[in-house]
């Protein structure tokens, strides 16, 4: 690899110190190698008009947030990420700083390993019609907004009727997103390679509600049930924790395995358990 793309979290990395010193260190390394760094004004939905057509690897610096929103604004360009920690210990991000020149290094010599991550496809459906649709690297959820009360969901796999499940929220995870808010929710954890997905309940209210593992040639469709009681329930879908759109009672969301996948690069031989009891020590 020669030629490479910076996309910094500026709430980390505010002047750009951390960007600037990656961009000397690789440059240092051979007259070849070229380093960009992304303006601010560019971060958004035209990120992938301002990617050099050369760019054979994103650098990402910040946590998972950033990755994940990164995945999902350059996953059609199929160029590889590789995070770089700036903050709490996460799952995607594969350096710290303190890494970087020999990551550099291996990087340069082409000393890697490319992961595919699984992504999601949703579609909120309002009255049979499409209102929005997106993609995500870690999961689709729906979640319960404003009073406290409680929210049904209607679940549906290929067609078939699933469940009812009564509770705060549904998530639908990737074994990417298996060690983020599903983890969190009590739901079961996956090999990040793997290709699944995950349906977990958010707080149900029963006693027996498990994760339940689906094949990522499933379709799941979810519907929002009228409320119990007189007061309207409001609910938001959200995309990688991103994207709202707010449900009510009789839409649904339908969610399956997308097409895309994100290109994770991986430079250690440290595999997934080991950070995974690294993190469950803290």
């Amino acid at each position: 690899m020669k030629h490479f793309y910076i996309i910094p979290n500026r709430s980390k990395d505010v002047n750009l110190e951390i960007a600037n010193e990656i961009k000397r260190e690789f440059e240092s390394k051979s007259e070849e190698v070229s380093v960009v760094i992304c303006d601010s004004a560019q971060y958004g939905k035209e990120l992938h008009r301002c990617i050099p057509a050369d760019t054979e690897c994103i650098l990402v610096l910040g946590g998972d947030g950033t990755l994940l929103q990164t995945a999902k604004e350059t996953v059609h360009l199929g160029i590889p990420l590789l995070g770089i920690n700036l903050g709490t210990l996460g799952y995607l991000a594969e350096i710290e700083p303190a890494g970087i020149p020999t990551a550099a290094e291996q990087l340069i010599a082409d000393r890697y390993v490319i992961e595919e991550r699984m992504m999601l496809q949703g579609s909120v459906m309002k009255g049979g019609i499409c209102a929005k649709e997106d993609i995500a690297l870690n999961d689709v959820v729906l979640s319960r907004r404003g009073d406290l009360q409680i929210v049904g969901y209607r679940v549906y796999v290929n067609g078939l009727f699933l469940n009812d499940f009564y509770a705060d929220g549904i998530i639908i995870s990737t074994p990417t997103g298996s060690t983020g808010y599903n983890l969190s929710a009590g739901g079961s954890i996956v090999e990040p390679k793997a290709n699944l997905m995950v349906l977990t309940p958010v707080c149900p209210h029963t006693l027996n509600t498990r994760s339940i593992m689906l094949s990522p040639e499933d379709n799941v469709e979810v519907e929002l049930l009228p409320p119990k009681g007189e007061k309207q329930v409001e609910v938001g879908v959200y995309f990688d924790g991103g994207s709202c759109e707010i449900l009510e009672a009789g839409n649904r969301v339908a969610v399956s395995r997308s097409k895309e996948v994100t290109k994770i690069l991986k430079l250690s031989d440290v595999g997934f358990l080991e950070v995974l009891q690294k993190k469950m020590s803290e």
